[in-house]
Protein backbone atom coordinates (compact mmCIF):
# COMPACT_ATOMS: atom_id res chain seq x y z
CA UNK A 1 0.00 0.00 0.00
CA UNK A 2 0.82 3.57 -0.77
CA UNK A 3 1.90 5.43 2.36
CA UNK A 4 -1.28 7.70 2.71
CA UNK A 5 -3.09 4.87 2.17
CA UNK A 6 -1.63 3.40 5.31
CA UNK A 7 -1.47 6.46 6.94
CA UNK A 8 -5.24 6.70 6.84
CA UNK A 9 -6.62 3.31 7.93
CA UNK A 10 -9.72 3.13 9.61
CA UNK A 11 -10.79 -0.19 11.37
CA UNK A 12 -14.09 -0.36 9.88
CA UNK A 13 -12.46 -0.64 6.40
CA UNK A 14 -10.51 -4.18 7.79
CA UNK A 15 -11.69 -7.24 8.07
CA UNK A 16 -8.88 -9.25 9.96
CA UNK A 17 -11.40 -12.44 9.27
CA UNK A 18 -11.34 -12.50 6.19
CA UNK A 19 -8.05 -10.45 6.02
CA UNK A 20 -8.86 -7.97 3.74
CA UNK A 21 -8.57 -4.43 4.13
CA UNK A 22 -11.00 -2.10 1.89
CA UNK A 23 -9.12 1.21 0.20
CA UNK A 24 -12.19 3.71 -0.14
CA UNK A 25 -9.96 6.64 -1.36
CA UNK A 26 -6.41 5.60 -3.20
CA UNK A 27 -4.06 7.39 -5.56
CA UNK A 28 -5.95 6.52 -9.34
CA UNK A 29 -9.09 7.39 -7.50
CA UNK A 30 -10.78 4.39 -7.59
CA UNK A 31 -11.25 2.11 -4.23
CA UNK A 32 -9.93 -1.55 -3.59
CA UNK A 33 -9.65 -4.20 -1.15
CA UNK A 34 -6.29 -5.36 -0.63
CA UNK A 35 -5.73 -8.80 0.91
CA UNK A 36 -3.30 -9.14 3.97
CA UNK A 37 -0.19 -11.34 4.84
CA UNK A 38 -0.65 -13.78 7.93
CA UNK A 39 1.81 -11.52 9.50
CA UNK A 40 0.01 -8.15 8.96
CA UNK A 41 -3.22 -9.92 10.55
CA UNK A 42 -1.54 -10.70 13.28
CA UNK A 43 -0.05 -7.33 14.08
CA UNK A 44 -3.24 -5.57 13.35
CA UNK A 45 -4.64 -8.05 15.92
CA UNK A 46 -2.20 -6.36 18.08
CA UNK A 47 -2.99 -3.41 18.44
CA UNK A 48 -5.02 -0.95 20.31
CA UNK A 49 -8.21 0.21 19.32
CA UNK A 50 -8.75 3.92 18.84
CA UNK A 51 -11.95 5.61 19.62
CA UNK A 52 -11.76 7.65 16.68
CA UNK A 53 -11.36 4.74 14.53
CA UNK A 54 -8.18 5.08 13.24
CA UNK A 55 -5.81 2.60 13.09
CA UNK A 56 -2.57 4.47 13.38
CA UNK A 57 -4.11 7.31 14.92
CA UNK A 58 -2.37 10.96 15.38
CA UNK A 59 0.03 9.52 12.77
CA UNK A 60 0.84 11.56 9.73
CA UNK A 61 2.51 11.32 6.20
CA UNK A 62 5.31 13.78 7.19
CA UNK A 63 5.92 12.06 10.60
CA UNK A 64 6.02 8.51 9.07
CA UNK A 65 8.74 10.48 6.69
CA UNK A 66 11.08 11.50 8.96
CA UNK A 67 10.96 8.49 11.09
CA UNK A 68 11.90 6.44 8.03
CA UNK A 69 14.79 9.17 7.02
CA UNK A 70 15.67 8.61 10.53
CA UNK A 71 16.01 4.60 10.38
CA UNK A 72 17.58 4.60 6.68
CA UNK A 73 20.57 7.20 8.45
CA UNK A 74 20.78 4.63 11.70
CA UNK A 75 20.98 1.56 9.04
CA UNK A 76 23.47 3.64 6.93
CA UNK A 77 21.43 2.97 3.85
CA UNK A 78 22.00 5.45 1.08
CA UNK A 79 19.54 6.40 -1.29
CA UNK A 80 16.74 3.94 -0.16
CA UNK A 81 12.93 6.19 -0.33
CA UNK A 82 9.84 5.27 1.60
CA UNK A 83 8.03 4.23 -2.20
CA UNK A 84 11.16 1.87 -2.66
CA UNK A 85 9.47 -0.48 -0.31
CA UNK A 86 6.69 -0.52 -2.60
CA UNK A 87 8.53 -1.14 -5.30
CA UNK A 88 10.28 -4.39 -3.98
CA UNK A 89 6.99 -5.54 -2.47
CA UNK A 90 5.67 -5.80 -6.47
CA UNK A 91 8.76 -7.27 -7.28
CA UNK A 92 8.51 -9.90 -4.39
CA UNK A 93 4.59 -10.42 -5.32
CA UNK A 94 5.65 -11.58 -8.78
CA UNK A 95 8.02 -13.62 -7.31
CA UNK A 96 5.62 -15.53 -5.67
CA UNK A 97 3.84 -16.29 -9.05
CA UNK A 98 1.14 -14.06 -8.91
CA UNK A 99 0.52 -12.76 -12.58
CA UNK A 100 -0.07 -9.39 -13.85
CA UNK A 101 -3.91 -8.77 -12.81
CA UNK A 102 -2.85 -10.22 -9.34
CA UNK A 103 -0.73 -7.79 -8.97
CA UNK A 104 -2.53 -4.77 -9.94
CA UNK A 105 -5.26 -5.71 -8.07
CA UNK A 106 -3.22 -5.72 -4.74
CA UNK A 107 -0.79 -2.94 -5.54
CA UNK A 108 -3.82 -0.68 -7.65
CA UNK A 109 -2.12 -0.05 -10.95
CA UNK A 110 -4.25 0.85 -13.05
CA UNK A 111 -1.63 1.09 -15.87
CA UNK A 112 -0.12 -2.15 -16.93
CA UNK A 113 2.87 -0.35 -18.02
CA UNK A 114 3.63 1.48 -15.05
CA UNK A 115 2.95 -1.85 -13.28
CA UNK A 116 5.78 -2.93 -15.38
CA UNK A 117 8.38 -0.19 -13.97
CA UNK A 118 8.21 -2.43 -10.30
CA UNK A 119 9.15 -5.15 -12.20
CA UNK A 120 12.40 -6.78 -12.30
CA UNK A 121 12.15 -10.11 -13.47
CA UNK A 122 14.87 -12.86 -13.42
CA UNK A 123 15.97 -14.28 -16.72
CA UNK A 124 16.64 -17.73 -14.60
CA UNK A 125 13.27 -17.68 -12.89
CA UNK A 126 11.32 -17.44 -15.86
CA UNK A 127 13.55 -20.20 -17.76
CA UNK A 128 12.64 -22.40 -14.50
CA UNK A 129 8.80 -22.05 -15.68
CA UNK A 130 9.63 -22.70 -18.94
CA UNK A 131 11.10 -26.12 -17.54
Amino acid sequence: MRQGELVSLHWEHIDLNRRTVYLPDTKNGESRTVPLSTTAVKILRSLPRSIHGRVFPGLTTEAVKRAYARAVRRAAIEDLRFHDLRHEATSRLFEKGLNIMEVASITGHKDLRMLRRYTHLKAEDLARKLG
